[in-house]
């Protein structure tokens, strides 16, 4: 590095980070702590319903479950988790080989900023065994 002299003292070059600057970088992680904010609730709603799923499929484990059964647990699971992203009935019950399948996939949608939304896709299996 050079440095001039100017009327006896030694001019060092500027270092840091503009105002400018600063507000750029604040803006950017600002807009990406606001959408992480808004999808907080619709991950937390995921995590419901795969707890949700899961002791539904817990509670059959190791009998014989039949269809009407596991829709009657996921019933009184529903009510007391107060899921809101997807309804019960979406939830698709399949018999395979190996006994029961629970499988749910949805979109979430969020409002982010004017008319711009965030999007989540979610897609979860359970197996009853």
């Amino acid at each position: 590095m050079k440095h001039r002299q100017v009327e006896g003292h030694t001019r060092q070059p500027q270092q840091g980070m503009t105002f400018i600057g600063l507000l750029c970088i604040l803006a950017l992680v600002g807009s990406i702590g606001y959408g992480g904010v808004r999808l907080v609730p619709v991950y937390l709603n995921y995590m419901k319903l795969v707890r949700t799923m899961e002791s539904a499929a817990t509670e059959f484990k190791g009998e014989s479950a039949d269809l009407g059964g596991v829709r009657k647990s996921l019933d009184r699971h529903w009510a007391i988790e107060d899921i809101t992203a997807v309804d019960q009935k979406d939830i698709e019950i399949t018999r395979d080989d190996g006994g029961l399948q629970l499988h749910v996939a949805y979109d979430d949608t969020v409002p982010y900023i004017a008319n711009i939304s965030l999007t989540a896709h979610f897609d979860k299996t359970v197996k009853v065994q």
